[in-house]
């Protein structure tokens, strides 16, 4: 079952994508996650209702609690950190060393959680994902962002985080219902989230939002919040060094829909890259 449920996981994070790019068109991207993340807080506290795993809140032991909110800030600090890069570094630079949290995140189950079943075949995927990332990163044109090279300390700390949240989820949820933890440790993503909004003066742009996007965003909060809760009970349940690559094929489902829809093609490099990331999933759940 936790191998369905990352598939979900993958599924509902490319559909988060498609909605998504649909949303922000006009709107602001940091205000679009913002408000993206109050619809997953919303949908994560329903189905904690919905599941009865409210009624566990207050066996969640502090050691627990604090895991899991260690995650969630995890995962705002990752966001804070690669939009920081972003704003100061080549885009091209900063993307593969940001997407490459994914073998790390690999790497570090297999040392915290003795996930070595299989090494070999378990480094083998890991090593064909870090290069299928590299190849799928496109070479935009156009002139570069004047930056200093501080730049690859924040898209470090973006990759690192991201990978810390993983882990700290799955410490933190071990003896927690996953919806429960899910929606807990977003709490600590949604204050980030309109930190994020409030420190770079945003809030002002609230007040001209396109209806439109905005039921696309709200719509993308939805899948987000269903991937969400489908990644962290397989996370709870499974394999973290299977589940994570498996959840990363969402991108997947978003290169189809993007071919079809909005008729962004591949490269042949980028297309190895995508093939490479898939054989090097499917490679790694074999060895399951």
């Amino acid at each position: 079952m936790w191998m369905i449920a990352a598939i979900m996981s993958a599924g509902f994070a490319g559909l988060t994508a498609i909605l998504a790019k649909c949303g922000i068109k006009k709107t602001d991207s940091d205000i679009a996650t913002a408000l993206r993340t109050i619809v997953v807080l919303l949908f994560a506290w329903i189905m904690v209702f919905i599941t009865g795993s409210a009624d566990t809140i207050s066996r969640i032991r502090p050691g627990e609690l604090f895991f899991l909110l260690l995650s969630g800030a995890a995962t705002g600090a990752s966001w804070m950190c690669y939009f920081k890069a972003l704003s100061i570094g080549d885009v091209n630079k900063v993307v593969p060393i940001d997407k490459s949290s994914t073998v790390l995140t690999v790497l570090l189950a297999m040392i915290l959680f003795q996930e070595t079943d299989h090494l070999a075949g378990k480094l083998t995927g890991t090593a064909m994902l870090g290069t299928g990332v590299i190849l799928m990163v496109e070479k935009k044109t156009g002139a570069e962002k004047a930056g200093s090279r501080v730049y690859i300390l924040y898209a470090v700390g973006s990759a690192v985080f991201a990978a810390l949240t993983s882990i700290l989820a799955k410490i933190g949820i071990s003896n927690v219902d996953s919806n429960l933890g899910t929606a807990v440790r977003t709490i600590v993503v949604l204050v980030m989230a309109w930190l994020i909004v409030a420190v770079k003066g945003k809030l002002p742009e609230l007040k001209v939002l396109d209806k439109k996007e905005l039921l696309f965003i709200s719509l993308s909060g939805i899948a987000t919040g269903a991937s969400w809760l489908c990644y962290y009970h397989a996370i709870q349940n499974g394999i973290v060094s299977v589940v994570v690559p498996i959840d990363k094929m969402s991108l997947l489902l978003t290169v189809i829909f993007s071919y079809f829809v909005f008729h962004e093609r591949l490269s042949r490099k980028a297309v190895l890259g995508l093939i490479l990331m898939l054989a090097g999933t499917l490679l790694m759940a074999v060895f399951a």
